[in-house]
């Protein structure tokens, strides 16, 4: 995953599907957390930089 850029929307479900999938674990999963983890830092910085330069756009069009 590291290697492509995710879109928001990649972004959004990766981060749904591991929120879900750690709220569902009656007990933590610590050989797959480290991976869980990596996985969803990389999809909220794409996420982040995405609404970021929405916020820029918009702000650079409503500034009058």
């Amino acid at each position: 995953m590291a290697n492509k850029e995710l879109t928001f929307k990649q972004g959004y479900e990766v981060l749904k599907k591991n929120a879900e999938l750690l709220e569902s674990q009656e007990e933590p999963d610590i050989d797959n957390l480290m991976k869980i983890v990596e996985e969803s830092m990389i999809a909220y910085k794409a996420c982040k930089t995405r609404i970021d330069a929405v916020q820029q756009a918009l702000n650079e069009t409503f500034k009058d």
